[in-house]
Parts: C-alpha cells; sequence; structure tokens
C-alpha cells in the first residue's frame, strides 16, 4: 500500500512526483483497461467489505470517545449501505463514455493547415476532507476514470477506514497492471501543509469539509482550489404551493441527511399560507428531531413555547445538525432578496404550483443549483447521474455544482501543418485562414 508517515515536504514533493509520473502513464492507457481497473476495484472493495466496516467501526468508537462534533461523527460513519452505494457509483463510472481524448474542435485554419481541441487530465489532484471515507471512494475512482493522479488526505478521524479502502483500491490497480502511486493517501495534519504547498508537482486542490475548513486550505495555498466553504441552502414555499407536497419536501430538505452540505437551513414561507401550513409542518419538523428558530412572524403563528427566536445570525449559519430557521416573507421578491443576502450559492428551491413564479425563482436567484417541486437533496454528483462526484463547487466559472467528470478534465490545441508559418498570414499580401469546421468524427 502506498500510504506515507510524516514526511518532510521534500519528500512529499517526490512523492507528488511519483504520482505524477504514474498519472501520465494512466492518461494513454485504453478506455477499456481504466474500465477494468474500476471493476477491479468495486470487485476489491466488496471483498473486503467486512474489513473496511471493522475499520470505520474503531474510527467511530475513537471518535466517540474524543468527543467529535456531531456534525463531523454523521459523515464519519460507513455502514453497510452507504458502501454498497459507494462501489455502485464506481460501475456506473465505469459505464460512463471516456473524457480523455475527446475532440470538441475540429478546424482547417488553411489547406493543410488543422487544428484540434483535444480533452485531457488536469495531471495531479490534492484531495483533503473531513470524515466522509466514503468520499475517498469517489474521488479515487473519478481520477482514475478520468486519466488524473490523486493524492488524498483524509481527517484523522477516518485514519482506519480510509487505508482499509486505499488497501483495496490498490489491490484493485494491481490487478490490471495500473502503478498504485496514482493513487495515494497522506495520514497527518503536517502532509496537510505540506501538500498545499506543492504548486509545481499538484494541479487542483479539492477540500472537502465544514466551511472553517474550506477557508483554511483556500488561504493557505498558491494551487488553483475548488470547492464551497459554505452550505447555506434554503427552501421558499410560496403562496401558490401544494401544501402537503410543501411539508414532504421540507422534511425531506431538512432531515434525510442532516450533515449534509445541500441540506435546508433556513426555510422562507410566503406570508398568505404561512398560518396555513406552518403549524403542522413546525409539529412535523419537531417531531423528526428539529430545532426551531424563527422570525416574530413565525412564532406568533406556531406559539409554541419550544420554538426559539431567531437572531441575524441564524439567517447565516449553516447548521449541519437537526435545526431550522424559519422567516415568513411578504412575497417571491422578497425571498429572492433574503436567499441572495445569506445564501451560499449552492443549491436553493421553491415549491410552487405556479410556474411563472418558478421561473422567476430560477432565473432570479444566485446559486448552483435552483429546483422546483423537489427536495435540495438532489444535489449530488451520483443523483444526477455523473456516477460520483469529487465535491461541490459554488464559484461563478465552471465547473459548478456537483463536480464530475468535467471538472476533472481540461483541454490541448493540438496543430498540425505541413511547413506553415505564420508570416504568410500577416502583411500587404497576407493569405486569408479558411477557417472551415472539418466536422467531429
Amino acid at each position: 500500500m502506498t500510504t506515507s508517515s510524516t514526511l518532510p515536504s521534500s519528500s512529499l514533493a517526490t512523492l507528488a512526483h511519483q504520482t505524477r509520473k504514474a498519472a501520465r502513464q494512466l492518461a494513454v492507457l485504453p478506455t477499456e483497461t481504466r474500465d477494468r481497473a474500476l471493476e477491479a476495484i468495486a470487485l476489491a472493495l466488496e471483498t473486503h467489505a467486512t474489513e473496511i466496516l471493522a475499520a470505520n467501526q474503531l474510527d467511530c468508537e475513537t471518535a466517540l470517545a474524543e468527543g467529535l462534533a456531531k456534525p463531523l461523527y454523521e459523515r464519519l460513519k460507513l455502514n453497510a449501505e452507504k458502501l454498497k452505494g459507494a462501489i455502485a457509483g464506481v460501475r456506473d463510472l465505469s459505464r460512463l463514455p471516456d473524457p480523455v481524448g475527446v475532440t470538441q474542435i475540429h478546424r482547417e485554419l488553411d489547406a493543410g493547415l488543422v487544428m484540434q481541441r483535444v480533452t485531457c487530465p488536469l495531471g495531479v489532484l490534492g484531495v483533503i476532507f473531513e470524515s466522509r471515507p466514503d468520499a475517498l471512494v469517489q474521488i479515487a475512482s473519478l481520477a482514475i476514470k478520468s486519466g488524473n493522479g490523486v493524492v488524498l488526505k483524509g481527517g484523522k478521524e477516518a485514519i482506519r477506514s480510509c487505508e482499509a479502502l486505499t488497501r483495496a483500491i490498490h489491490q484493485g490497480l494491481a490487478q490490471v497492471g495500473i502503478d498504485a502511486s496514482v493513487v495515494r493517501l497522506l495520514t497527518t495534519r503536517e502532509e496537510t501543509i505540506a501538500l498545499l504547498k506543492l504548486d509545481q508537482e499538484v494541479d487542483l486542490i479539492i477540500p472537502r469539509g465544514s466551511n472553517a475548513f474550506v477557508r483554511f486550505v483556500q488561504d493557505n495555498t498558491r494551487i488553483p482550489v475548488l470547492g464551497h466553504a459554505d452550505g447555506i441552502c434554503h427552501l421558499y414555499i410560496d403562496q401558490s404551493a401544494d401544501l402537503s407536497q410543501a411539508v414532504a419536501i421540507a422534511l425531506d430538505a431538512k432531515t434525510q441527511y442532516p450533515s449534509a452540505c445541500n441540506t435546508i437551513e433556513t426555510l422562507l414561507v410566503h406570508q398568505a399560507i404561512a398560518p396555513q401550513v406552518l403549524p403542522d409542518l413546525a409539529t412535523a419538523l419537531q417531531d423528526r428531531g428539529v430545532e426551531l428558530r424563527g422570525d416574530d412572524r413565525t412564532c406568533k403563528i406556531i406559539n409554541l413555547a419550544s420554538v426559539q427566536d431567531a437572531t441575524e445570525a441564524d439567517w447565516a449559519t449553516e447548521y449541519s445538525d437537526l435545526v431550522l430557521s424559519i422567516k415568513v416573507v411578504d412575497s417571491l421578491a422578497d425571498a429572492v432578496l433574503h436567499i441572495n443576502t445569506y445564501g451560499s450559492r449552492h443549491t436553493e428551491a421553491i415549491v410552487t404550483e405556479d410556474r411563472q413564479a418558478a421561473a422567476e425563482f430560477m432565473a432570479q436567484v444566485d446559486a448552483a443549483g435552483v429546483f422546483h417541486n423537489c427536495s435540495t437533496r438532489f444535489a449530488d454528483g451520483f443523483r444526477y447521474g455523473f456516477g460520483a462526484e469529487v465535491g461541490i463547487s459554488t464559484q461563478k466559472m465552471p465547473p459548478r455544482g456537483p463536480v464530475g467528470l468535467e471538472g476533472l478534465i481540461t483541454y490541448k490545441y493540438q496543430v498540425a501543418g505541413n511547413g506553415h508559418v505564420a508570416a504568410t498570414y500577416s502583411g500587404s499580401d497576407a493569405k486569408p485562414f479558411t477557417h472551415r469546421d472539418l466536422g467531429i468524427a
């Protein structure tokens, strides 16, 4: 297994360079070989499932004893169902088209002078994540499919789980003759700092964790960073909503997996239907263990001592737990204004039967994902059919939202001529370019 103990930055740079070399070899392998590697990894994960789950159980026991925060603990847990889902994601990836070597543009610049734009891997990814050992499986498999090397750094709370998963992944790679150093696991905080300094060997950093953690990464590296610092998502129940549908969606968006970044943290309700929907919804949420915090109008409508007064800080808080802030708004425009003020550009949803209202919401809300009459929990690479995701990006430049294979690919321009020189196409007697698209086979 290619893991490492604490290493000086120079030694880590050497290991990262080895990963880059292995990635270059991976990138030129046939599609079939990379897909066979994914199937071999899936089989190895299934074979070692008992060992992997036992390792995770030890991590969970240690985490409980050390008082790990509840949201992190929930992400740390890897049960049989979650592992099965991760393995299914690996197999889904093997069935997706190869993103490497795709010709995007094929153009004649002049007779005998042809330009093509062809996709290629980024190179080496540095992925740092807290808890969530299943993320290691998703990221490693995406890297292999896209021809990239990856240096993984999990949190100390998941060290046994990550090591067990990496052993299985390396076994699968070895079975098809791929250099295991293409997937490398680091295990210490010191290595995290060293990894962030490897701008000559690592092409992209992808952090997955709390907002404080992601901001730390962003502030301590010159390597481009893909990710999001906050997951403050909203659900707006419009005056034309189907109320039974609204209740079901709100419950799912808050309680299905409270520690996920696509879980709602604030519920906005139009004042016209707030008296009808809020009492039943509050009861349903509290029955699921949700702590409610409401503005003045919300508290008057629900009229329960258990509902706390919401503060300004609540609107800007990612709870990652069974806590929900509720605000009554006067209009769709007020809902959009609130979301654009406090949201994190992650995922926002509206429940309404008014198509015009839905269209306005989806056009005006600034977020990577805007949903109509469905839960924000669908903001996920696996659910989008990407096979898996390396993370979710809330930046404006692409890739945006759940990042699958397309976010790990760049392109290069290939130009082939027959002794052509630029001087021919400049000056008073410049020859014109033909710029004729040749089509893509």
